[in-house]
Order: C-alpha cells, then sequence, then structure tokens
C-alpha cells in the first residue's frame, strides 16, 4: 500500500484486523484442516490412472498441470493463505514438477510427455500486462507523493457546491475517476479521509453519513471498471483478450475507455439517485473543507505533464502506434531519472498483486502449452454448449466468489478456463457479442461483487468506519451490482453484434 496516501492509516488499521483474525488460534485450525484436504485433494489428482480423466492421451505433465489447477482453485477459494502466496507456489510447483528445469527423475520428456519451458513459466512475472501494473503504481506514488493527488481532489470537488446531495456526487464521480488511475484500495482510504469534516456537519441520527460512507466503496469499485488498469481484472481479461498466440483480438486502452467510461459514468449516475433515495438527507446543506499540501516545485509540474502526456498516449494508442505496455514504462523512466521516485518508494509498489496476477498467467501458459487446453477442447464437447448458458453461468460464478475472495483470484482462475471455453465455440459466440461479452463481462462481474465487508478492501475501509451497518451495505451492494452487471453485458452485446469491439 502506498504511505505516502491521505488515509493511509485507515488502510494499516484495516491490515492490522484482518491479519489479527486470520492468526486467531481458532482460525489457524480451520486454516490448517483446510490445507490438509488441499493436499489430498491434490495428491490423489496427481496419482489417479489418467484413464479416469476421460481425456484421450493425456500426458503425466498434462496431469500434473490439472493437479495443480485443482491445487490453486481450493487454495483461492479457501483462502488457506494470501492469494500472492498461492500464486507464488504455482510458479514453483511448475517449475519443479513440469518445467525443463524441474527435478530430473521427475521431468523425464521420455516418460511423462513434453515440458514447459521454465524460461517462459518465468517470464510471467515479466509479462507485459505486469508492466502496465507498475506503470500503474508507479503514476500513483508519484501523485500522491507530491500532493497532487489531495489537490486533484480539491479542485474537483469545489464546483459540486454545498447542498448534501451534489456534495455527494461529488464525491461519487471523484472517487469513481481516481480509481481508473489508482488502486481503489487507496482511493478510497483517502477519499474518506477527506469525508471526515463532512461527518462532523451531518447529525449522527440522519441517514446521510451512511450514503457519504458507502458512496466511496461503490464508486471505487465501479470506477475501476473504466480503465484497462482500474482493476486486476480488467487487465487480466485484456491479458488474454491480446495475446498473440491466443485470441489476438488487439483492443487497446484507448478502446477499452471509449466504451467503459460512459458505462462507469452510467452506473455512477444511478448509484447516486439510489444512495440519496435510500439514505435520505436531513441536512440540505454542508460546507466542504478538503485540506491540499501539494508541493509547487519542479518535480510537482513534472508529474503533472508526465501524468497528461501518459494518459494521451494511452488513448491515442492506436495512432501512435505505440501499445499501452509500452506506454506505462515512460513515466518510470520519467520519474526515475528526475529523482520523482527513489528507490525507497518502490517499496511501495503493491507486489502481492503483482505476484498474484503472475501466478494466474503462469497458469494460463501451462494450460496452452502443455497441450491441455487443445485435449481438453478436443474430449470436451463445449461446441454443443449454448453461449448464453456459458455467459449466465460464467457471470453468477464469478460474482458470487468475487463477493467472497479476491476479485483478481477469481479473474486469474476463471479467466484461463473461458478461455478455453471460448476458443472451442468459435462462431456460436456471436449470438451473444463474441469472445470479449464472456471475458470482458467477468471483469464487470469481478468489479460489481460489492455485498460484504469482505468482498472488496474499499467496503471494508467504509465498514471500519462503524457508520455502516452491514445490511445496509449488503442492501445498496446487491442493487447497485445486479444493476452494473445487467448493463454491463447489454453493452458488451451491443458491442459484439454491432462489431464494435
Amino acid at each position: 500500500m502506498f504511505k505516502n496516501f491521505t488515509g493511509f492509516h485507515l488502510v494499516e488499521a484495516y491490515h492490522k484486523v484482518s491479519h489479527a483474525q486470520k492468526y486467531h488460534p481458532g482460525r489457524v485450525f480451520t486454516k490448517s484442516l483446510q490445507a490438509v484436504i488441499v493436499l489430498i485433494v491434490t495428491l490423489i489428482l496427481w496419482n489417479l490412472p489418467s484413464s479416469v480423466f476421460g481425456i484421450d492421451g493425456l500426458t503425466v505433465v498434462q496431469q500434473r498441470v490439472i493437479a495443480i489447477f485443482a491445487f490453486a482453485t481450493l487454495m483461492w477459494l479457501m483462502e488457506v493463505v494470501s492469494s500472492w502466496a498461492t500464486s507464488v507456489a504455482i510458479i514453483g510447483l511448475l517449475l519443479v514438477f513440469t518445467s525443463d528445469s524441474g527435478i530430473v527423475f521427475m521431468c523425464d520428456e521420455e516418460k511423462v510427455g513434453t515440458l514447459l519451458s521454465y524460461k517462459d513459466i518465468m517470464a510471467s512475472f515479466a509479462d507485459p500486462v505486469i508492466m502496465l501494473f507498475i506503470g500503474g503504481f508507479v503514476l500513483a506514488i508519484a501523485a500522491t507523493k507530491t500532493g497532487l493527488d489531495g489537490q486533484l481532489a480539491k479542485m474537483l470537488l469545489k464546483p459540486f457546491g454545498n447542498k448534501s446531495e451534489n456534495v455527494l456526487l461529488g464525491f461519487i464521480f471523484i472517487t469513481g475517476l481516481f480509481s481508473m488511475f489508482v488502486s481503489n484500495t487507496a482511493t478510497a482510504a483517502m477519499m474518506l479521509t477527506f469525508l471526515t469534516p463532512v461527518f462532523k456537519q451531518l447529525p449522527p441520527e440522519g441517514k446521510g453519513r451512511i450514503a457519504m460512507t458507502l458512496s466511496i466503496p461503490i464508486a471505487a469499485n465501479l470506477g475501476g471498471i473504466g480503465t484497462p488498469i482500474g482493476t486486476p481484472p480488467n487487465t487480466i481479461a485484456l491479458k488474454y483478450l491480446n495475446d498473440p498466440a491466443g485470441l489476438n483480438m488487439n483492443i487497446g486502452f484507448g478502446e477499452w475507455m471509449l466504451f467503459m467510461v460512459p458505462l462507469v459514468i452510467v452506473l455512477l449516475l444511478i448509484s447516486w439517485f439510489l444512495l440519496k433515495k435510500i439514505f435520505p438527507f436531513t441536512q440540505k446543506s454542508v460546507q466542504l473543507e478538503i485540506e491540499s499540501n501539494m508541493k509547487r516545485d519542479v518535480k510537482t509540474y513534472i508529474v503533472i505533464v508526465t501524468f497528461i502526456v501518459t494518459v494521451a498516449l494511452w488513448l491515442l494508442d492506436s495512432v501512435t502506434g505505440i501499445n499501452s505496455y509500452t506506454v506505462a514504462l515512460i513515466p518510470f523512466v520519467v520519474f526515475a531519472l528526475t529523482g520523482v521516485i527513489t528507490k525507497y518508494d518502490l517499496e511501495e509498489i503493491n507486489w502481492s498483486v503483482i505476484w498474484m496476477v503472475a501466478g494466474g498467467f503462469a497458469l494460463g501458459y501451462s494450460l496452452n502449452a502443455s497441450g491441455l487446453a487443445e485435449k481438453m477442447v478436443a474430449s470436451i464437447p463445449f461446441g454443443d454448449f449454448s453461449p448464453m448458458f456459458i455467459l449466465i453461468l460464467s457471470g453468477v460464478i464469478c460474482y458470487a466468489l468475487s463477493n467472497f475472495i479476491s476479485n483478481s483470484a477469481t479473474a486469474a482462475l476463471l479467466m484461463p478456463i473461458l478461455t478455453v471455453v471460448c476458443t472451442a465455440m468459435g462462431d456460436k459466440l456471436d449470438a451473444i457479442g463474441g469472445t470479449p461479452t464472456v471475458l470482458i463481462g467477468i471483469a464487470i462481474a469481478a468489479s460489481s461483487a460489492m455485498v460484504l465487508p469482505i468482498s472488496t478492501p474499499p467496503n471494508a475501509l467504509a465498514y471500519s468506519t462503524n457508520l455502516v451497518d452491514q445490511k445496509d451495505m449488503a442492501r445498496i451492494g446487491i442493487i447497485v451490482g445486479l444493476i452494473s452487471i445487467v448493463l454491463g453485458y447489454i453493452l458488451l452485446y451491443f458491442l459484439g453484434t454491432c462489431h464494435l469491439l
């Protein structure tokens, strides 16, 4: 997390509580039992006769990939350890037991089948999509370090005036805008801190405080849909859609924003309408005061110019020919050379998210490179499945899982499997708008899961203020989440059937 971020104390407190709950004696016993279950299931799948799987010509390496995939699924679902730790384990297991740099007596290619390239497995951590993540993190660190974030919030909120409902709309839009480019956790922490002077003016017995508090996680979750770097599921979807060795759809950063930002704006407006109706203000106006500590020096202006240039290049990638992954490294280069960020600032990059995503990519690579995906396509009649059934089932599973486990883990788990399914179904998916409807739909469903305090970090941060009850969060979370999924899928269907995506 970014220690320079306004509101970091909220994030720190949230992580301390989470850590205390995770290592409570009762939880330790439960987690140990779950770990044993995962180990038993993995070993059974590892050692079963290959004929049991019903896949013709299944090699030992491919069977090991199945076992490792099951291991990843159970570990992520049960959250036996942190999601990023599971991803590291995935990469380690693939390297040791399925690669050309694995244990000699267990990785004899003549006996176990074609081995995976250890270089390609390790390259999961240097995938272009990972560079996109790092570029986004670096921009956020620079903005917070110079105080640009607070100054932007102050400037952007000012036009909304002092009417309570308009101030609510301002917080929703600014939070949504920030979360398109900055971690939604950091955005939520910052904006909740800015709400403190507002809370002092609102009567405790009114529902205005609830509306204001819930507006932050809702806007942070929805805002991330707007850009490929807004939330990990978006970037994971883009990885599989643009993979040259796979779907190779060449969807650009600007193209994503062209269609998704309008969706986000509509969803934010709907959220504002629902919040002010369900939790009406008793006090009609508030005085908004936000202190800004922006440093007015050369480095700040370097950050401003670089930010503008980077976003412009992302939007014009189809014109310049520079893809979004390459553009993401430009701010890194500029800030490193000018001293805007130092080696100590690099510690603030959210490496756990990067490891989480890299493990998912390694899993996807193993399915394809081992030939398992191809054999699954040949053995399972995906072509006979109903496109609408696949669309609804994948969306429901993603939404359900993302309410209880990391949406990054959910996307990392579902994307490679759905890529195989979509490839096998081919032209049949045209009836629902094509492959992007399914894969980007997963990203939207993941971001729409906001029912519980544990569903997303922004939800947890808002709940930790003690200003909202879980039932209130669930009520608005279900309504906004379902509307988000429905409108998102309608948009994707329209874009796909009109060949705009």
